[in-house]
């Protein structure tokens, strides 16, 4: 094992078994943290063991086990992984266009692991997504949780209930992106009025299923069974909606039908801040520095996350990658800033909110010793425009560095950094991980 203090380069010469259990504590020493559940730190430590945070404080009071690989981290900035409520990483589809209602499609039948903008989350400090399917639908799928871990598969970075079961939610949209021709609605109204009538249906498939006799219960139907897990509260319904009235709609049904709801993007958030908070509703926003596209975005500002916080709305932000750059994310607190947001809450707006609102805050989200140890260490203060992220690691495994050449160029682009994440490749030069050599885990 070699340590070089302050640049953070580790390279640990352990078994991979053994590297992917971190059996040794790792203490990081002197960096200033930002936990987001609690004030920053100036100067403290955070240490780390098989894959949760187990201690985190001022320097002087932390306890260093003897055992512990000490890293001066003096000169960073620590704070937890950033949580992306809204991105179509992986190149997934859900629904086609056969139907405008599809709650039977899962995007975790069409992602692929190894597209190279899971690598560029990671330079961009992400550590947990909610992958979905697009808003041409006005139910085009259900969605999933990850973790950027290094993959081969979905089921790797898959996050599970106790059960084993796979974590997401289901993807709706109103407004324009979903009106067409027939068989998607051509009005607002009508919809709502599809959305209403699939609800429906879902609730008396429900019913059926639950009174009926084992024998004689209804032919299994997948649509309504994913609406059905939306009636119980198991899946979140995340609801792509821009315009006032649209912003009003989806808060109407989610009352109807009794289902969670989250509220993205909202371009005219600002606008309707006081009733959004009224409704008890949570919201993921997007903030680009070029407005535009639709016309339902046209009234998009940067006061939009102001007006929700003023307002006591749980507030989040996401990317909607490609829409925007995962690369970029913490970007997005400080145009909210600038926009009048609060330092804190802004900065809780990549992390400890969405981390609620997709029902995770007991695992990721903030620096809390037996949390999840899901980080990134910075350069400078996050809110800086020459802030850099130099390591992610995500439940204590380093899954970007960039100090290696092949992970920075995830991070900085050109030639090969949009060519898929390879796995295996022989006699073509690449080591079997896609970028980090033997020892850099």
């Amino acid at each position: 094992m070699r340590i070089i203090c302050g640049s953070l380069l580790v390279a640990i010469g352990y078994a991979a078994g053994v590297i992917h259990a971190q059996e040794r504590p790792r203490a990081f020493i002197g960096a200033k943290l930002v936990p987001i559940s609690q004030a920053e730190i100036p100067s403290g430590t955070l240490i780390v063991h098989r894959g949760k945070i187990v201690a985190i404080g001022p320097k002087d009071d932390v306890a260093i086990p003897d055992d512990a690989e000490q890293i001066d981290a003096s000169d960073k900035v620590i704070m937890p992984g950033l949580v992306d409520t809204h991105s179509h990483v992986g190149g997934g589809w859900g629904g086609d266009r056969s139907g405008a209602i599809q709650p039977d499609c899962r995007i975790i039948d069409s992602i692929n692991v190894r597209d190279a903008g899971l690598q560029k989350a990671q330079a961009g400090g992400l550590t947990t997504l909610n992958v979905m399917p697009g808003s041409g639908h006005l139910l085009s799928g259900q969605t999933v949780y990850i973790k950027l871990k290094d993959g081969r598969k979905i089921e790797d970075l898959a996050i599970r209930d106790e059960a084993g079961n796979m974590l997401g939610g289901m993807k709706m949209a109103n407004g324009t992106n979903s009106r067409g021709d027939s068989p998607f609605p051509g009005t607002r109204a009508k919809a709502a009025a599809m959305v209403r009538s699939e609800f429906l249906k879902a609730e008396e498939y429900r019913e059926k299923q639950e009174h009926a006799d084992p024998d004689k219960r209804p032919e299994r139907n997948l649509a309504l069974e994913g609406l059905g897990e939306v009636l119980d509260g198991k899946r979140v319904v995340h609801f792509h909606t821009h315009r006032h009235d649209d912003i009003f709609t989806a808060i109407r049904l989610s009352k109807e039908f009794n289902f969670k709801v989250v509220l993205h993007h909202l371009s005219e958030g600002e606008r309707v801040a006081d009733e959004i908070a009224r409704a008890g509703v949570p919201c993921s926003i997007i903030l680009v520095d070029s407005p535009g596209g639709k016309l339902e975005a046209q009234n998009l500002m940067f006061d939009t996350g102001a007006a929700l916080e003023k307002a006591g709305v749980l507030t989040a932000f996401h990317t909607d990658d490609p829409i925007t750059d995962s690369r970029l994310f913490l970007r997005m607190a400080a145009l909210g800033v600038r926009g009048g947001m609060s330092r804190a809450k802004a900065l809780e707006a990549l992390t400890l909110a969405p981390a609620k609102m997709i029902g995770l805050d007991h695992r990721i989200g903030s620096l809390d010793v037996g949390k999840d140890a899901d980080f990134i260490v910075l350069t400078r203060d996050p809110l800086s425009a020459y802030s850099k992220v130099q390591l992610t690691y995500v439940e204590g495994k380093k899954v970007f560095d960039r100090s290696n050449p092949k992970d920075r160029l995830y991070a900085v682009g050109g030639y090969g950094a949009g060519i898929d994440h390879v796995m295996i490749m022989c006699c073509e030069g690449h080591d079997h991980d896609g970028g980090r050599e033997e020892g850099q885990q």
